[in-house]
């Protein structure tokens, strides 16, 4: 497997509510006979308790048992893993991603700077303002959570620094699923990069989703894509494909950050 190769699991489950442990007993089974030739797992927002606002009884520092338990998966597995969790530093709580390599390292951890404040999750969670890039092999990786796909502006901080890669995790629901087919193609398009979503299936006490997790080019041509199952969607992209299409066409350069 060459450095600008990346072959990509794409997890679409519906996490037990509020109930780590439950998650992981259905992700163990999801996930026995997994590809070998997977180099990344991605997994929905929230990974293991759903889109919670339960926050303060469920939030978990960064040795807790759902930052322990994809570490032990990444270890076992031999792949990097980027998951969510929620965080507690201090007096603070984050709707978080974790980037995990393949050795069991943490080597990001990104915080979602946007709360969906239509449904007031700034109440339960802190927002960020910090954009994370981290990197997978020779591979750049611009991190964001569900709602910061409607703001451009994050994507943006990602392009100027080169990200190759996109990636959001969520728990989009149903009743706006057509924004979230729209707003996928078109930060991987604005952007010149790959763009991965990842979306749970399933239902909460608020909402149902039905996925629609997908991997689309730089081009914003449709890769890949998941309906409403339970599975992993594995999908091979190469960095050439970015570089092809950002070296015919300049238009990163004439970023203007006003």
């Amino acid at each position: 497997m060459t450095e600008n190769n990346l072959t990509l699991g794409l997890v679409q489950f519906s996490p037990a509510w509020e109930n780590p442990a439950g998650s992981i007993e259905k992700l163990d089974i999801l996930l026995n006979n997994l590809n070998p030739e997977i180099d990344v797992l991605i997994f929905p927002e929230l990974s293991l308790t759903g889109f919670t606002f339960n926050s303060k009884n469920l939030a978990e520092d960064i040795d807790g048992i759902s930052t322990k338990y994809f570490i032990n998966l990444a270890i076992q597995h031999k792949k990097h893993i980027l998951a969510g969790i929620i965080e507690q530093d201090g007096k603070s709580i984050y709707n978080s991603l974790i980037h995990v390599d393949s050795n069991g390292l943490i080597q990001a951890r990104y915080r979602k700077v946007h709360p969906f404040s239509f449904a007031g999750e700034e109440k339960y969670y802190t927002a960020s303002n910090q954009p994370i890039v981290t990197k997978i092999k020779d591979w750049k990786v611009g991190l964001s959570i569900c709602y910061d796909l409607r703001f451009p502006e994050l994507y943006r901080k990602y392009a100027k620094e080169k990200a190759e890669l996109l990636i959001n995790i969520a728990n989009w629901p149903i009743k706006r699923i057509t924004h979230w087919d729209l707003l996928t193609q078109a930060r991987a398009l604005e952007n010149l990069s790959f763009f991965i979503g990842v979306n749970r299936v399933g239902s909460d006490p608020s909402n149902g989703y039905n996925g629609h997790s997908k991997v689309i080019k730089p081009d914003g041509t449709l890769v890949a894509s998941f309906d409403e199952q339970e599975g992993i969607l594995i999908s091979k992209i190469n960095k050439n494909d970015v570089d092809s299409i950002r070296n015919n066409f300049s238009f990163l350069e004439d970023i203007k950050l006003l």
